[in-house]
């Protein structure tokens, strides 16, 4: 079985069939989209939901995602690719799960996540920021636990570095500097409800915090964007 995965986190695209369209939020100049490839990495981020066989252009992209697997980055070319999730090994024998237009611009980095449990199963796309500054680091956190009330995070005893991220919100970057932190996802009554004892970040480093599973077993995968 082909494995473009590594196991730390996530996405099985399931759902009735439908189609969705993922574009870049400020599209350059038509030469420079098609200068370069694309950056893809896919997660499997909704904890209910099998494994599941991703094609891009009628090509097997991954197969056998599992709930928390993270795909390697994957290159495409700049433009519109049509994707179809099957569960896993059921292509030509069962319809798609999902159908879906995926729209890249090239030389950028882009995360696409599967969320919410499988009978409601969405799609995500985000931007991820490859440009990292020297002698500092920089964090952002997703919310993807679909059924987790809206969170606080940032280290233990202080102030939070990002307040009220609900369901499918994901932050901006906050620069900081590097170390190892103990942060701490809160409630808005500043009840702790997961810590991250000793997570490290490092210089010129960036790094995309998911929050993922549900509310009772909660948990982080920790992506470096850079």
């Amino acid at each position: 079985m082909k494995r473009l995965f590594v196991m730390v986190a996530v996405i099985a695209f399931l759902a009735l069939s439908r189609m969705l369209v993922f574009a870049a939020e400020t599209p350059p100049a038509a030469d420079e989209r098609t200068a370069q490839n694309a950056e893809v990495r896919i997660v499997h981020a909704s904890p209910d939901a099998p494994a599941v066989d991703i094609f891009v252009d009628d090509k097997a992209l991954v197969e056998g995602a599992k709930f928390k697997d993270v795909s390697n980055p994957l290159p495409l070319s700049a433009g519109s690719h049509k994707v179809e999730v099957y569960e896993a090994k059921t292509k030509g024998t069962k319809d798609s799960l999902i159908e879906a237009t995926l729209v890249v611009d090239g030389g950028k980095s882009y995360t696409v996540a599967a969320v919410n449990k499988a009978e409601n199963l969405e799609l995500q796309a985000f931007t991820n920021n490859k440009q990292g500054m020297d002698g500092k680091a920089s964090l952002r956190i997703a919310h993807l636990s679909p059924d987790a009330p809206a969170v606080n995070v940032g280290p233990k005893g202080a102030a939070p570095l990002f307040k009220g991220l609900s369901f499918k919100s994901i932050s901006g970057y906050q620069v900081v500097n590097p170390g190892s932190y103990d942060l701490s996802v809160s409630t808005a009554d500043g009840k702790e409800v997961l810590s991250l004892p000793g997570t490290n970040l490092e210089s010129g480093k960036n790094y995309t915090v998911l929050a993922v599973n549900t509310a009772d077993k909660l948990e982080t995968i920790v992506l470096q964007d850079n």
